[in-house]
């Protein structure tokens, strides 16, 4: 019998699961309704009540245009931000756009400029931050317009397209994929020095990788590719052995398949931890197991994206604890409640103004050459000459920085390479390709539900990566990406002859 994961059928079956209905359009779940005694305080708290709490806190900023165009930018973001937490649909990529756009384009730049302080330095004038402000919100704005035009495509465009092939995990070839994780997995550990180097520190891990691959200089294509190899897999395996578990009935009879779940939560464990991977990177993990351990629960998404502003604007500033060892660690002296958000963390707006002089200063646009050198990233620059350094390397050199791990936000990134037109229509693009993959991926969980499509896990792992990607640069992101995208392409099939039942 063939074999492959998404041969269960969308229903289940007498033997193996219960008949899931489907979800009528327009039809909404009494549970996925939040009652309004909780939305109306979540609305205000959000939109209203913080950003006025930080906008009216004590401190030496100049309340002019920067300053009241970044409030309205973080009022924006928090109405679309409660517009997600509250819809009856959850809309996982797009939850964590405007998670981010809340976080650290809005609350976070506006506590700066109400301290008069940024984490990193805006070299050039006064102007050039308002004009990244009024970009960011110009590209929030084109965000949105992209998803409605989703939303309301003309009929035409969905009745052209003859029969669609399902992309679904085939069974044997996600055996491969779990062989090939716990090897590569295991080549890292012991590249390293052994798992406890795992729980020592960033520094320590950095260290490790660069000693074991020779990196030095510009070029860390082997350190990446070590990193990527070591710790992508995994969590994919991971994800895709948890689905299939949650699944189905059937395979959580299977011990084999309990038996690899259960060694790769332990590699994950390892590999994966937040002590050894940057924040952006834990983060990413946690929101893709979370929502792909309950794909069907409005609970566990509002709960995330509502506990996520809390998280990142208490939590995420100290969880660098783990970035140095004992020796360079620093102490955390904090002077007002806003301090916290002063950090490099939350650079992006101020990085996004440090673009926009870089170009001005003479250096122009590049039409396409840094999006270029992030889809070519595997390239080495023995081959490449030119190749392009990251976008906030290169800003952070003409800067004179001493530390160039400069952020460079996706609204820099297009910005840099395409202008202020360029830039718009890439989030319009955004904005109408994340909402039909959140549409697409609610249509195979919750509709109709595939527990072998692809979407399940794919969708759950983007939008916890989209916040690497948002943040940027895109060049340091793109490692990873073509990593799972390799994984990807060996276990999804799009054979119709191969959809069987597990056996």
């Amino acid at each position: 019998m063939t074999a492959d994961l998404a041969g269960e059928p969308p229903t289940g079956s007498a033997a193996d699961e219960p008949t899931v209905p489907a979800v009528e359009a327009g039809s909404v779940s009494p549970r996925a309704v939040l009652s309004r005694a909780l939305a109306v305080p979540l609305a205000l708290g959000l939109v209203f009540v913080l950003p006025v709490m930080v906008a009216v806190q004590p401190g030496p900023g100049v309340h002019d245009v920067a300053y009241w165009l970044q409030l309205t930018l973080t009022c924006y973001a928090g109405a679309r931000l409660v517009a997600m937490i509250l819809t009856a649909r959850r809309r996982l990529i797009q939850g964590s756009f405007w998670l981010f756009a809340y976080v650290a384009m809005g609350v976070a730049p506006l506590a700066q400029a109400v301290l008069g302080q940024t984490p990193t330095p805006v070299v050039g004038p006064r102007s050039d931050l308002v004009l990244a402000e009024s970009l960011t919100l110009c590209g929030c704005v084109a965000f949105d317009v992209g998803v409605q035009l989703a939303r309301h495509r003309p009929p035409v465009f969905r009745s052209a397209r003859g029969p669609r092939r399902t992309a679904s995990v085939n069974r044997r070839r996600l055996y491969v994929l779990v062989a090939f994780a716990y090897l590569a997995s295991a080549l890292f550990v012991v590249k390293l020095g052994g798992p406890a180097v795992f729980f020592s520190s960033r520094q320590e891990i950095s260290e490790g990788i660069q000693a074991s691959t020779g990196g030095g200089g510009h070029s860390q294509i082997g350190s990446a590719f070590l990193r990527g190899f070591g710790t992508v897999p995994a969590l994919l395996a991971f994800l895709f052995l948890t689905r299939w578990l949650v699944a189905s009935r059937h395979a959580r009879r299977r011990l084999p398949v309990i038996a690899m779940w259960a060694g790769l939560l332990v590699v994950n464990a390892v590999v994966n931890n937040p002590v050894s991977n940057p924040r952006y990177w834990f983060l990413t993990v946690m929101f893709s197991v979370l929502f792909t351990a309950f794909p069907r629960s409005p609970v566990t998404y509002r709960a995330a994206l509502a506990t996520g502003v809390v998280a990142a604007l208490l939590l995420f500033p100290f969880m660098d604890r783990f970035r140095y060892d004992e020796g360079g660690r620093r102490p955390v002296e904090s002077a007002s409640v806003l301090d916290p958000l002063v950090r490099k963390d939350y650079d992006q707006v101020g990085m996004f103004a440090n673009t926009i002089t870089f170009a001005d200063s003479g250096e122009g646009h590049t039409y396409g050459g840094q999006l270029m050198a992030s889809v070519l990233f595997f390239v080495p620059r023995s081959m490449w000459q030119d190749k392009p350094l990251d976008s906030g390397v290169r800003v952070g050199q003409w800067m004179g920085m001493n530390n160039t791990n400069l952020s460079s936000p996706l609204w820099a990134e297009l910005w840099l390479d395409f202008g202020p037109a360029g830039m718009t229509g890439g989030f319009f693009a955004l904005g109408y390709v994340c909402a039909r993959a959140d549409r697409r991926y609610g249509h195979r969980t919750v509709d109709h539900p595939q527990p072998g499509h692809t979407l399940a896990i794919v969708i759950p792992l983007i939008s916890g990566y989209a916040f690497i990607l948002l943040r940027g640069p895109l060049l340091q992101a793109s490692g990873r990406v073509g990593i799972a995208l390799v994984c990807l392409a060996l276990v999804t099939t799009f054979r119709p002859d191969e959809r069987k039942l597990l056996g």
